[in-house]
């Protein structure tokens, strides 16, 4: 009986995670809205943990609310090495994005809203709704 419960110990050890592990793990890349009460605006930030993007050098925003531009929207790299950027979006629209990582790499949001097709191959765009 000992050795099943060591088993079974050791296994649900290795199944729940610490609770530093679960603050990492849902820190993921991450979307909060804050919606201004003066203004018709709403205060988007985009984050991207350390883990995600590794030793990038750079995150770039990009989407249908910068014209697709992959320089006009850099996130800024926190000590932390993760990276944000807050901008105001008009409500009751959405925006299609993507990341730009390091100038080569297209990554999608699983926190986004939804998806739809980018018109590439196999390729979708990430979803904002506000």
């Amino acid at each position: 009986m000992t050795g099943l419960y060591c088993l079974l110990k050791c296994l649900f050890a290795l199944a729940v995670p610490t609770a530093r592990e679960w603050r990492q793990r849902n820190r993921a890349m991450s979307i909060k809205k804050q919606y201004l009460k003066t203004r018709p605006v709403c205060k988007v930030t985009f984050h991207l943990t350390r883990d995600e993007v590794g030793e990038t050098a750079s995150v770039h925003l990009v989407g249908d609310f910068n014209d697709w531009s992959t320089s006009a929207s850099p996130l800024k790299r926190r000590k932390d090495g993760s990276f944000n950027i807050t901008l105001d979006f008009a409500i009751g629209k959405d925006y299609q994005f993507r990341y730009l990582v390091d100038g080569l790499t297209w990554l999608n949001d699983p926190q986004a809203d939804g998806y739809v097709p980018s018109g590439f191959q196999g390729s979708d765009n990430s979803v904002v709704s506000v």
